[in-house]
């Protein structure tokens, strides 16, 4: 009956995740009567499905923001797409770092040189520069998962980026999921107004950033002024 239900509750042999907003409905619906008597199994079904996705940087981590929502509520589910976010993006980080390298290089040469360029433009503010790409609504999140250990980014920054600066996106999400029977449409999800907040909220976060940039250039041109003073006398 339910086609769409993963394989240890129908028993294929296949994963199978939904796809749209009628088959994540069908989901819901039928997670929701088994969790009345496996919770627990509903919960570690999810958590694993939702480390998958992410380790393996498969798109669509919208729909299972939203699965969290309708079966979790919103602040449950939102702890749960928080920690599941950082730790599933942070296995990714670990899974490229060991065999990603060449791969990243091979078919996204010029991505992985322009996100180099920009790394080392703002590493003095690095941390506040990755909260901003995490928070800017357009941002690849499975290509920055994927090129940072390349990159040279700490993982303690990468691990707290992603955790605090998916914290907007994950929210949004997941209310909308708590009242998944009532959208029309996943554009009732993020409209202009939503796109344009977090647009806002990304800017912020890259004001400490521009701050602690521009300190830390002026504190090196004071000691090249103090070397040269001293070399001159």
């Amino acid at each position: 009956m339910y086609k769409y239900v993963y394989i240890v509750l129908v028993g294929f042999r296949s994963l199978v995740f939904p796809s749209d907003l009628d088959e994540l409905r069908e989901m819901a619906d039928f997670l929701q009567d088994y969790k009345r008597e496996h919770q627990s199994y509903v919960t570690l079904l999810f958590c694993s499905a939702y480390l998958y996705k992410q380790a393996f940087a498969i798109p669509g981590s919208s729909f299972l923001n939203l699965l969290a929502g309708a079966l979790f509520g919103p602040w449950t589910g939102l702890f749960l797409c928080c920690t599941l976010t950082s730790l599933g993006a942070t296995s990714c980080y670990f899974l490229s770092q060991a065999f990603g390298k060449q791969i990243l290089i091979l078919y996204f040469p010029e991505k992985v040189s322009m996100m180099q360029n920009k790394i080392e433009e703002n590493r003095s503010g690095l941390f506040f520069f990755l909260l901003f790409l995490r928070l800017f609504p357009m941002t690849p999140n499975w290509f920055l998962n994927l090129s940072s250990p390349i990159l040279n980014v700490p993982v303690g920054q990468f691990f707290f980026s992603v955790l605090i600066g998916l914290l907007p996106y994950n929210f949004i999400c997941v209310q909308t999921g708590s009242i998944l029977s009532q959208i029309k449409s996943l554009d009732d999800m993020f409209s202009w107004g939503t796109l344009l907040k977090l647009l806002a909220i990304a800017l912020v976060a890259l004001i400490p950033g521009t701050i602690v940039k521009r300190f830390s250039h002026h504190k090196l041109e004071g000691k090249e002024l103090i070397v040269n003073g001293r070399k001159s006398m």
